[in-house]
């Protein structure tokens, strides 16, 4: 079994767990559950913003512990501050050190959309990313069979909620691409043995159709590398260990959005 099969296999059962403990009538008490979410898809195309999902991750199964006591609300908010188009937040406990909580307050502190990074296999997780303030949720091509992936897409739009849909060659894009994915992710680590190239996105990239919003997921650590993937395609850019490791993210997310903007400006000069 690799890791992806192992998580996948505890999600089942850590969501039947949560269903029994916070029924579904509950969660649809939520003061978040009737307001309307933010697009992602709209943010990530701002001309004013960077392209950049900016994550709070605490730990994940290769790297083990990154930034396991990071607060939440500076980080949150200072990734705002400093250009990020969106925020990313684990939800994921066991392998990514993450839980609700920490998307609820990202959402108190911060008007942007927030992604719930989880991995999610039951209508329930899209009642509960409602519920807890997220915008939009990640389906994980390699981790549903395509038809069960396109239920839970229409089920998450029937929300209000946006969709990003992760997959990592065009086999699993062709079969998963449907109307109510608003994002395409092309992730550059592989969720099976969690080796990492971001070649993996500009291979992807002429496989999109034209005309949808796409973003590169993962390995990103230059900002130079997001230039290349602009002129590839790419509408956007998930980045997390790479602020992650640092004591501050927001101030390494700050300095990094910072020189890629500079980078951005010299391309828009005429010779």
């Amino acid at each position: 079994m690799n890791i992806l099969d192992e998580i996948i296999a505890s999600k089942y059962k850590e969501v039947a767990e949560r269903k029994e403990l916070y029924p579904v009538k509950l969660l649809e008490k939520s003061l978040y559950f009737e307001t309307p979410c933010i697009s992602l898809e709209r943010y990530l195309l701002r001309p004013d913003k960077s392209g950049i999902i900016a994550e709070i991750k605490r730990k994940s199964p290769s790297r083990g512990d990154i930034n396991p006591y990071i607060s939440v609300e500076r980080t949150s908010i200072g990734y705002m501050q400093a250009g990020a188009s969106a925020l990313s937040v684990l939800t994921d406990g066991p392998y990514f050190g993450g839980k609700n909580e920490d998307l609820m307050t990202a959402r108190k502190y911060n008007y942007c959309p927030i992604l719930r990074k989880d991995f999610t296999v039951d209508e329930y997780q899209i009642v509960e990313a409602k519920s807890i303030g997220a915008d939009a949720i990640l389906l994980i091509a390699a981790a549903l069979e395509p038809a069960r992936l396109k239920e839970l897409a229409a089920f998450a739009r029937s929300f209000g909620l946006e969709v990003l849909l992760e997959v990592r060659d065009k086999e699993e894009l062709d079969a998963t691409l449907s109307e109510n994915v608003n994002v395409v992710g092309v992730n550059n680590r592989n969720l099976k043995d969690f080796v990492t190239d971001v070649n993996t996105s500009f291979e992807i990239a002429k496989h999109i159709p034209s005309g949808i919003t796409k973003i590169s997921e993962s390995g990103i650590s230059n900002p130079k590398t997001l230039i290349e993937l602009s002129e590839a395609g790419f509408n956007g850019f998930l980045i997390g260990e790479s602020f992650m490791y640092n004591s501050r993210p927001e101030r390494a997310a700050a300095n990094f959005i910072k020189e890629y903007k500079q980078l951005r400006e010299k391309q828009e000069v005429p010779a």
